[in-house]
């Protein structure tokens, strides 16, 4: 089963980021923009807001936030495999989620606007 993977489109950095997954990804992933996207929020169970705030996957039902969720994604990139192996770590993890939550805030500080939409 596909993992669906939830992102930001209209963020520069997301899409950017994104955008490179998917050349170097297999087909094992769907990437769904989240903007303006009820779909979205009816399949996660999030709100809009939650959606814009941080990266959400759905893997076999179940939805996974965040520095977990590029966990996932990592995991399933051979490329990126060793990334997962290195942060699956606890400590590092510790490290890895504060700084994803540090970044991710500020780029939800940079596309609150499409709250307003």
């Amino acid at each position: 089963m596909k993992i669906r993977v939830f992102f930001n489109k209209s963020c520069k950095i997301c899409k950017y980021e994104i955008n490179h997954y998917k050349k170097i990804s297999k087909s094992n992933f769907t990437w769904i923009d989240i903007v303006n996207n009820k779909e979205a929020q009816n399949l996660t169970s999030k709100t809009y807001e939650q959606l814009i705030r941080k990266l959400h996957i759905l893997k076999d039902g179940k939805v996974i936030s965040g520095a977990d969720a590029f966990l996932e994604i990592w995991k399933n990139i051979p490329r990126y495999r060793f990334l997962y192996k290195i942060f699956k770590n606890k400590f590092l993890f510790i490290i890895f989620n504060l700084l994803y939550e540090i970044v991710a805030y500020l780029l939800f500080l940079k596309n609150k606007h499409l709250l307003k939409k």
